[in-house]
């Protein structure tokens, strides 16, 4: 296993400039180059991996069994609690103070994460907004898609409706051919671009909650293996579910809080805060 010095951009600050924050903003996204190195990636790949292939919930079931959504990808949840080494990415500093200055907080709690493995062959994911999915009482929450290698556009890489999240569309479906349809007739109604762009090995991406996005399907004969992790203000509150996704990511993911409190559950532990000690990794799990 690699130290925490061998692995140094792992907490190490990363350079944000007003102008990126500004895009992130208006676009509800942006890429990121060289987030991470080909060995940090590398390290992390083995465990997650492991981890998502001893978790899948599509297990032995084929592909062309499977609905929209099974094709779509591997999704297995709250890494971090199965494994150290996916801890260690999920909780890593460098994507933490990256979300705060994103999202212009004093700071960010986990809601969870999540690897999301398209599969050779594997399906196009359809557009929607992740926050149809959480029970939240602000926007102030975004998702870093973390590839652990390159993505050419054959794999599918995440496409991104550009300034979405200021329009309202598309937030009360989730995920399903209706919505694929739905959003794809509005944004063109409305003439949002739609950004699909490669990633190259260390680049990742953040996207607001209301950010509507899709991905293509993967046509190669290798995995889109994708790591991710969902930061929200952390001050967010818990709101009262509008839908039953809501309800159930609610008692899924912060299970001990109450509607209108901070969520502070176990599961959502502070990963940074603005004039904390240098480590704010909580000792218990």
């Amino acid at each position: 296993m690699a130290s925490v010095d061998s692995l140094p951009l792992l907490d190490a600050p990363y350079h944000l400039t007003d102008d990126q924050c500004r895009r992130f903003r208006e676009d509800g996204f942006i890429r990121l180059p060289g987030v991470f190195d080909d060995d940090t990636l590398a390290h992390f790949e083995r465990e997650i991996t492991a981890l998502t292939l001893a978790h899948d919930p599509n297990r032995g079931v084929p592909l062309a069994d499977r609905d929209t959504y099974g094709k779509a990808f591997i999704q297995v949840g709250n890494l971090w609690s199965r494994g150290a080494e996916a801890r260690r990415l999920t909780f890593s500093r460098r994507l933490a103070r990256i979300a705060t200055r994103l999202l212009g907080t004093r700071g960010v709690r986990l809601w969870h994460d999540q690897a999301l493995y398209k599969e050779p062959s594997g399906g196009f994911t359809p557009w929607h907004a992740d926050q149809q999915y959480w029970p939240m009482a602000s926007g102030l929450c975004v998702t870093a898609w973390i590839p652990l290698h390159a993505v050419p556009l054959e794999q599918g890489p995440l496409s991104f409706g550009r300034g979405s999240h200021l329009k309202r569309i598309g937030r009360d479906l989730e995920i399903s051919d209706e919505s694929e349809r739905i959003i794809r007739e509005a944004i063109t109604s409305e003439g949002i671009v739609e950004v699909t762009e490669p990633f190259a090995a260390g680049d990742v991406s953040f996207h607001l909650g209301w950010t509507l996005h899709r991905a293509g399907p993967n046509v190669t004969t290798e995995p889109r293996k994708v790591h991710t992790v969902i930061f929200m203000d952390v001050d967010m509150r818990l709101a009262s579910p509008r839908n039953r996704n809501q309800d159930n990511d609610w008692h899924t993911w912060t299970p001990s809080t109450q509607v209108g409190e901070v969520m502070d559950d176990p599961l959502n532990p502070v990963l940074h805060e603005e004039g904390a000690p240098a480590d704010p990794t909580p000792a218990t799990a």
